[in-house]
């Protein structure tokens, strides 16, 4: 099948797209356009699956340009957003224009193409501070961010052209991700980076919050099963390991992984506003067993291993000064 897959230069997207092309699949993969003509994460990939991707920089927000790259394609993957919570603070209208109107381009688009599925990306933060635990997906929606809000925005769309047009849509919903690839705005490679910089205090938010943390190649195996598994338009599917612990107690296992004997520093200005934080996410990911038969098969101590190796072998890529918003 060809896939179309936006995001594709981001830590996620570029891991999926990585795991099409081994499959066998065709992928047109946008990447968010830039002066530099850089690919993005797509970069990182072996020559022979770049050789195998159709790269095309553009954004989601421009309707047209949507359209056209839609054409052609049987699947559509969205995983385009911004996603930084703390910089949706300062910059709430820009997650509503890549957000929300982002998604509606990209639904409309699907639509008008008749596209066989599109896979859209939610994100656990839409449940806020867990009512009840383990999160099922019948957990109330609160937008505690504007991040969060603009993803409750875009979930909704997707479920009204379900509902009004049959757009054969299936809303897609990680906790958290990590590994190789991500940025320095996450927790897990800013206390590796700054450990292996040799840093004595690692500076972190609110280390009490705890968070359902699954490796990338294992979120990347979600989407292929959400694009290919029969009879599942319409469903919100939510995985995670179910297993909850604390950013401070993650951040001690990565610097126990990176053999430093730094102190870590909870400091006001990473932390978010008092009602805007998510105390807790824990998954249950009965759903996705049942009826993607997805299971997670990598540990939180492996997948934390092979994360170093990479921040340490690409520890230029990740800025010492200032915070990552």
């Amino acid at each position: 099948m060809k896939f179309f897959v936006t995001g594709a230069g981001g830590f996620i997207g570029s891991h999926v797209v990585e795991a099409l092309v081994k499959a066998g699949h065709q992928v047109r993969a946008l990447v968010r356009y830039n002066s530099r003509g850089s690919w993005g994460h797509l970069e990182e990939l072996a020559a022979d699956v770049r050789g195998k991707t159709e790269v095309r920089l553009g954004d989601v927000t421009d309707q047209s340009q949507v359209r056209s790259l839609v054409e052609g394609c049987d699947i559509v993957l969205h995983l385009a957003a911004l996603i930084g919570i703390p910089y949706s603070y300062h910059a709430p209208a820009s997650y509503i224009a890549t957000n929300v109107c982002g998604t509606l381009n990209i639904l409309e688009a699907c639509r008008q193409a008749r596209v066989r599925r599109v896979v859209v990306t939610s994100t656990s933060e839409v449940y806020g501070t867990a009512r009840y635990t383990p999160i099922d997906e019948a957990h109330p929606l609160q937008g505690q961010s504007p991040y969060s809000a603009s993803k409750i925005g875009a979930d909704k769309l997707a479920e009204s052209f379900y509902c009004s047009f049959d757009l054969p849509v299936v809303t897609l919903r990680p906790f958290n991700t990590y590994g190789p690839r991500q940025s320095a705005r996450a927790v897990i490679p800013t206390v590796m980076a700054q450990a292996l910089n040799g840093a004595e205090a690692i500076h972190l938010g609110n280390l009490e919050p705890r968070r359902d943390l699954t490796f990338v190649e294992d979120t990347a195996r979600a989407f292929l099963l959400a694009a290919e598994t029969p009879d599942i338009e319409g469903q919100v599917i939510h995985f995670g390991q179910g297993q909850a612990v604390s950013i401070g107690e993650v951040a001690q296992r990565c610097l126990d992984v990176v053999g430093s004997k730094a102190r870590l520093v909870s400091v006001s200005e990473r932390q978010r506003p008092e009602k805007s934080e998510v105390g807790l996410l824990l998954c249950d990911a009965a759903k996705a067993r049942q009826i993607l038969k997805w299971t997670p098969q990598v540990s939180l101590d492996e997948g934390l291993r092979r994360t170093a190796d990479y921040v340490r072998a690409n520890l230029r890529q990740y800025r010492q000064e200032g915070y990552a918003v």
